[in-house]
This record gives C-alpha cells, sequence and structure tokens, in this order.
C-alpha cells in the first residue's frame, strides 16, 4: 500500500471536508458563547447548528439549501411543540406516534428527505430530556433557528467561493473507485487467481461507481449554474464526468473466457505481462483521480504509453513465434485485448490531459451533454399520494416506520419506569441504528456497541491522564471531525468518534458528573441496541428474499433491451444514438440495484436466505451478461456497419427467445416452447470458411496483406464470440431461474 497516497486521498477526501465542515458549524458558536460564559443558556444554538449539518448532503445548490431551510423550519416547531408537552408523559406518547409514523414514511421521498425526517427525530428526542428544559420555550426555539441559520449561511458561503470542490471531490472519487474495478479485471490474468472472489469485488464496485455516477449526474446536470456557465473549468468537469461513463463502460467491454486464455497461453510470458500493463493503467487512473480530488493537475510523464509499447512488443514476438494455423483463435483473442488495453491507454490519457483544466478543451462541443442533460432525473416533488400509496403492510417503508415507533414507545417506557440518568439516550440509538433492512440494522447494532465501548475506554484514558483543558478540547476536536467524517465510511470508527466527544463535552460542561454520563451512554446504548434488534427481526420483518423478484426481474427486462438495442446493428437496421444510451444505463441501474439488495440478503439468518446459490448465481451471470453487451456495443459501434447481414438474424432471435422464457418464469407462466434450429447458422458456416482460408493463406506463406482475410476473420469471430457467450448465460439464468420457482412451490 502507498500510505503516502492514500494519506493525500484522505486528506483531500469529500468526507473529511464534510467532517470539518459540520464540526466547525458547531464549533465556532460553541466557542464564541463559552468565552461569554452563555454556552449553558444558549446550547440549542451550537445544537440547532449539527443537527442541520446533518441535512447538508451532497447535491445540488439549491436543493442542500432547500433542505437546509426545510430542517431549520421543522425543527424549530418541533422544539415549541416538544416544549409545551414535555411535562406530560400521555401526551409525548401520542408524538412519539405521530412523528415516529411521519418522520419514518419520508423516506418515500428519497435520501435527502429522509434525512430531514431523521434529524427532525433526533431533536425531538433532544428536547424530551428535562436535563434540557428551559424556563423559556420560544428562546429555546430561537436560539436553536438562529444555529440552523448560522451553519445554513456558513455552508452556502463556501460552496459560493469553491462553487467546483465538491463535484472535483466526487468525481476524483469515482475515477479512483473505476480504478479499482480496473484492478480487479487485472487479477483475472493472474496464474493464481480467486474467480469467486474476482466477481463479487466486480459486483461490488459496479454498485460503488453507479451511486457515484448517478449523483454525479445529479450534481452536474441540475446546478444550473454549471449547465449555463461559460467558465472553461465547468466545461471540462463535464466533459471529464462524459468520458468516465464511456471509460468504465470500455472496461466493462473486456469480459474474456479467461479460463481457456489460461488453459492456452499460460505457458507464455503474455497473460503476465497483460496482466501488468493493466495495473499500471489502474495505477494511473488512481493517480489522475486523486489529481482531481485534490483539485490539482496531473502531470503525464508518459510511462502509460512506454507500457503499452513493451505489452505490444510482446504479443508481437509471441505471435511471430507461435502462431500457427491451429492457434489462430487464441490469437485473435490475444489480439483483442491489445486492441482494449490500447483504447484503454488513450481514455486515460485524455483524462490526464482534462485534470490540467487546459482552456482550448473547453471549447469542444460534446453531443452526449445535451442527451444526459435531457436524462437528468425530475425533482423530487413532495406528492401527498405517494405517501398515501405507502400506508400498506405491502410497503417496506410503512413497516420500518411501524417498527421505529413501536421501538421508540418502548424505549420511551423503559427511561420512565427506570431511573436512568440520560434516558434519552436509549431513543436515540434506537431511531439511528433502526433501518428498513435487517441487515443494516444488525450490522449497525454491533458497530454502535463497539464504537460506544471503545469510546468510552478511549475518554475515559484520555481524562484520566491528560488534566490541561487545552489539550482535552483537541482532543475533542479531533473526534468530532473523524466522527463525522467516517459515519459514511466505516460506522464503528464514527461511533467510536461521537461517543468520545459527547463524553469529552460533558466533562467540559459538568465534570463532577462524568462517571455518571460514562455508566449512562453505555447502558442506555445497550438497552436501545438491544430494543432495534428484537422489532427488526420479530415485528413485521421483510425479509430480501421476499423483496428481490421484482428487481430480478426489471435487470432480466432492462438486459433484454439493451441487447435488443445493441445487436439489431448488426442486422442492418439503424437505431438512435439515444435509444442505445437509455437501454445502457437502464441496464446498469437495475443490476446494481438487484446486487445491492442480494448483497444485504447474505447478512441476514440463514433460514432467512432460501435459494441463496442460485440467487448468488443469478447475479453473477448478470454481470457477465451485462459485460459481454457491452463488449457486443463495442463493435456494434465499431464494426457493425462493415460486417452487418441478415446472417446474424438467427443469433439474434436464439438470444431474445431465452430473455423471453426468463420473463415467462418470472410472470408465473410455463415455459414457452423454443425451437431447436438444425444445423449450423449461416454466420457460423461463414466464420468456419474464413478460419479455412486463412489457414490456407498461412500455409501459401506471405501474401498481399490488402487482400488477406484475417482482418475479417478476427472481427467476425470477436463478434460471434459474444453473441455465443450471451446466448450461453441467458441459458443459464433461465435454468437458474427454473429451479427457483420450483423450490417456491
Amino acid at each position: 500500500m502507498d500510505y503516502t497516497r492514500e494519506f493525500r486521498k484522505f486528506i483531500s477526501s469529500q468526507y473529511l471536508y464534510t467532517g470539518v465542515r459540520i464540526t466547525a458549524g458547531a464549533i465556532i458558536p460553541a466557542v464564541i458563547l463559552h468565552q461569554y460564559d452563555l454556552l449553558t443558556s444558549m446550547m440549542a444554538v451550537p445544537l440547532g447548528a449539527l443537527v442541520v449539518s446533518t441535512t447538508d448532503t451532497p447535491g445540488p445548490l439549491q436543493h442542500r439549501r432547500n433542505g437546509m431551510l426545510a430542517s431549520i423550519l421543522i425543527n424549530s416547531l418541533i422544539v415549541l411543540i416538544v416544549g409545551f408537552s414535555r411535562p406530560f408523559p400521555w401526551l409525548i406518547g401520542l408524538e412519539i406516534i405521530a412523528f415516529g409514523m411521519l418522520f419514518s414514511l419520508a423516506g418515500v421521498y428519497g435520501n435527502r428527505v429522509n434525512s430531514i425526517g431523521l434529524i427532525a427525530l433526533l431533536v425531538f428526542i433532544f428536547n424530551i430530556d428535562s436535563h434540557l428544559a428551559s424556563s423559556n420555550i420560544w428562546r429555546d426555539a430561537a436560539w436553536f433557528t438562529i444555529g440552523g441559520v448560522w451553519y445554513a449561511g456558513l455552508s452556502l458561503t463556501l460552496y459560493t467561493l469553491r462553487p467546483y470542490k465538491p463535484i472535483q471531490q466526487l468525481l476524483g472519487e469515482s475515477l479512483m473507485e473505476i480504478a479499482g474495478y480496473l484492478r480487479v479485471k487485472a487479477a483475472f490474468y493472474d496464474k493464481e487467481r480467486d474467480t469467486d472472489h474476482l466477481y463479487r469485488e466486480l459486483m461490488r464496485y459496479q454498485i460503488v461507481v453507479h451511486q457515484h455516477q448517478d449523483e454525479l449526474h445529479e450534481m452536474l446536470f441540475k446546478a444550473r449554474r454549471l449547465i449555463t456557465e461559460s467558465t472553461s473549468k465547468g466545461r471540462i468537469l463535464m466533459m471529464m464526468f462524459l468520458d468516465s461513463m464511456d471509460l468504465f463502460e470500455r472496461i466493462m467491454t473486456t469480459q474474456q473466457e479467461y479460463e481457456a486464455l489460461h488453459k492456452e497461453f499460460d505457458d507464455t510470458p503474455i497473460l503476465k505481462a497483460y496482466h501488468s500493463m493493466i495495473l499500471q493503467a489502474s495505477d494511473e487512473l488512481q493517480k489522475i483521480g486523486l489529481s482531481v480530488q485534490e483539485g490539482l493537475p496531473y502531470r503525464d510523464d508518459n510511462s502509460l504509453e512506454e507500457a503499452y509499447k513493451e505489452t505490444s512488443d510482446a504479443y508481437f514476438a509471441l505471435r511471430d513465434k507461435e502462431l500457427g494455423p491451429h492457434t489462430i483463435e487464441g490469437f485473435i483473442k490475444l489480439r483483442h485485448i491489445l486492441y482494449s488495453i490500447e483504447d484503454l491507454v488513450e481514455r486515460i490519457s485524455m483524462l490526464a490531459h482534462y485534470s490540467t483544466y487546459d482552456r482550448s478543451i473547453s471549447k469542444n462541443k460534446d453531443a452526449r451533454e445535451k442527451w444526459l442533460k435531457e436524462q437528468a432525473p425530475p425533482d423530487q416533488e413532495i406528492n401527498i399520494r405517494l405517501l398515501l400509496d405507502n400506508l400498506s403492510l405491502q410497503s417496506s417503508h410503512f413497516r420500518h416506520a411501524i417498527r421505529v415507533t413501536l421501538a421508540m414507545m418502548i424505549g420511551y417506557t423503559i427511561s420512565l419506569l427506570y431511573p436512568l440518568g440520560h434516558g434519552y439516550w436509549i431513543l436515540l440509538t434506537i431511531v439511528t441504528i433502526l433501518k428498513p433492512a435487517y441487515s443494516i440494522t444488525k450490522q449497525r447494532n454491533f458497530q454502535r456497541l463497539g464504537g460506544t465501548l471503545i469510546g468510552a475506554a478511549f475518554s475515559f484514558a484520555v481524562l484520566y491522564f491528560i488534566k490541561d483543558n487545552t489539550a482535552l478540547f483537541i482532543i475533542m476536536l479531533l473526534a468530532m471531525i473523524i466522527s463525522y467524517t467516517y459515519i459514511k465510511l466505516n460506522y464503528l470508527v464514527g461511533s467510536i468518534g461521537i461517543t468520545s466527544y459527547v463524553i469529552l463535552s460533558f466533562h467540559f460542561m459538568n465534570p463532577g458528573g462524568l462517571s455518571a454520563v460514562l455508566q449512562d451512554r453505555i447502558i442506555d446504548t445497550a438497552i436501545g441496541s438491544l430494543i432495534a434488534y428484537l422489532v427488526s427481526k420479530f415485528v413485521l420483518p421483510l425479509w430480501e428474499h421476499e423483496q428481490i423478484d421484482p428487481f430480478i426481474e426489471k435487470t432480466v427486462t432492462a438486459n433484454r433491451r439493451y441487447f435488443n438495442v445493441v445487436s439489431v446493428a448488426f442486422t442492418g437496421q439503424s437505431s438512435e444514438k439515444s435509444d442505445y444510451r437509455v437501454a445502457r444505463k437502464e441496464a446498469f441501474v437495475a443490476l446494481a440495484n438487484m446486487s445491492d439488495h442480494f448483497q444485504r440478503m447474505l447478512s441476514e439468518p440463514k433460514n432467512k436466505q432460501p435459494g441463496l446459490p442460485q440467487y448468488h448465481q443469478f447475479v453473477a451471470t448478470s454481470h457477465l451478461l451485462a459485460s459481454h453487451i457491452a463488449s457486443l456495443s463495442y463493435y456494434a459501434q465499431r464494426s457493425a456497419p462493415q460486417y452487418a447481414s441478415g446472417d446474424f438474424q438467427p443469433l439474434l432471435k436464439q438470444v431474445d427467445d431465452q430473455f423471453g422464457s426468463a420473463q415467462s418464469l418470472l410472470d408465473n407462466k410455463a415455459l414457452p416452447a423454443i425451437e431447436q434450429k438444425t444445423g449450423d447458422h449461416p454466420i457460423r458456416a461463414r466464420l468456419q470458411q474464413l478460419f479455412e482460408q486463412r489457414r490456407q493463406e498461412m500455409k501459401a506463406g506471405a501474401g498481399n496483406p490488402e487482400q488477406s482475410v484475417r482482418k475479417t476473420l478476427s472481427d467476425l469471430k470477436a463478434i460471434t464470440d459474444q453473441f455465443q457467450l450471451i446466448y450461453s448465460i441467458t441459458v443459464e439464468q433461465v435454468k437458474i431461474l427454473d429451479k427457483l420457482k420450483k423450490e417456491e412451490m
């Protein structure tokens, strides 16, 4: 591991940037108030800033601004409502039911609204506690509002000063994740490889890259400033994003029959050369991504081009030595891999050039920009009908809202019946841990408990050995930054940071009661975790295997459309470029969503994983299928006009028939009878003829290169191989779905 690079990656990341911004937003007013001995009476100011900061998630400026303003308004109303009802536990109970259901259901409107709802619940819980009671409720609400307005002003000011920084950070991170995906692809050329592990890694990277591209799409195309702005930096960032999407698809098209390659060429140095070359390309892309994230130009030293020349020389040396009539097919595969590497090097070099922000680049017009602008997802409207449609036990959001409300009622009852010093921590633990998916709740439970215990032990050790308040304050600041930096990256580390800075902050406000705070923190967190675990497992659970079928159906439908839009080019029919892009996006989105659900299934109890091997096999084959269709699309764009023929029609039909069979199984219909065509397809007969011609050419010695069938054979072999691989995978998927349906009966 390159520790220097990892340190630079962390220092320039959006996560640290967010952690520092949130910490500054809460600490600056706290320090100022402390200087004037007002912090105790005006604690609601930094607290108001802190809660609003949590809703400030990445996205277009107008979405962030509107989200923070909505959160400020809702939080202020919650403070007023709870302030007047705090003396009446029965009224608080009714509010738990009302707010628990309403704010938990906010998730139907997307992540941003969901975060506003979650924060509203946390504000409600903060103000339940009598420790925070004040004689002037209106004043508390005003302080809360001032704190929120302060943070919103700080965040929007930082954005105004550096409007491109969030985009550069996310784009750089996306490029580094693509580099990770490329590194996994390189590992398939290694003699010592764990194929199953590598395919799991590919799935993981595909999900992450898709999420990043989705967020970037929204940030770039919903931010009107960037769309209409004529600055070169905005245009170059747009072009870099578009090229990164094409690069990722191009890497996916490098899917090969790796086992056949190893069987044929393991005794030669060529696979090792390809492995080293692709690793170097991954490393170069990683450096470019880091430079983009840092906002610095990347200085290309042409080492990648030199490495490609060495790899190319290795291929031609092997070809001159071992190419013969019986090794033609293998060398066709090796040549196409070399073509892919050459294309990869060119694309990475272009991204390196973009990172210099050369003004001359921004003058180029890109037709893809108009299409992507049209494909930007519409703004999410607060449609009451959507909320009403989810008031059903069939809705995962409604079930989650019931679980949250019930768990909060149990936690609140326990805090009333037993003398717990900070009983509201039970409810805080419940709300932050309990998620719609059982697997995420289970994972967060262990991480929250572990983080609390480690954070408490760390805080105790710090307070025991360090007596200087300045040093303690610095440690508290660092703990706070770490907590909000890692809360999304690693919830365990984030929980350690939160527990540490909470306990250290109590030391400054009430040094004498620290032991009680430590004890309360551990006990209340344990109680809250236990309640969250039991409720998530036994109250209206909705297991992933009960929800995954619609995602499988969407994946099959999207892959079928993607294949048809791509393959029709080989029959001589034309299709719109925009149709291809829409089909590609739909296929990748459906694949990422299905994979995400499957990953959550893996963390569920074993008895809640029926058909797990089949689901795993289907997800893995779906990733292979998408990769091979992407490979076919590359040949469609490059070679279809030259080789288009009605001879391809039987290949299209046999694949489409298998997609039809898969959809019939998903619709619980009988498998349709598929006519099995006897004899060979015309295109395969043509291919055999070309093989024979090429063998005759080689036996006759060097002839006229312009009259050679070598290039035609090479191209048609690669295209036909992709059709055959796609067909084999669809046949396999039909078998998997048939087995799943029989197990359900």
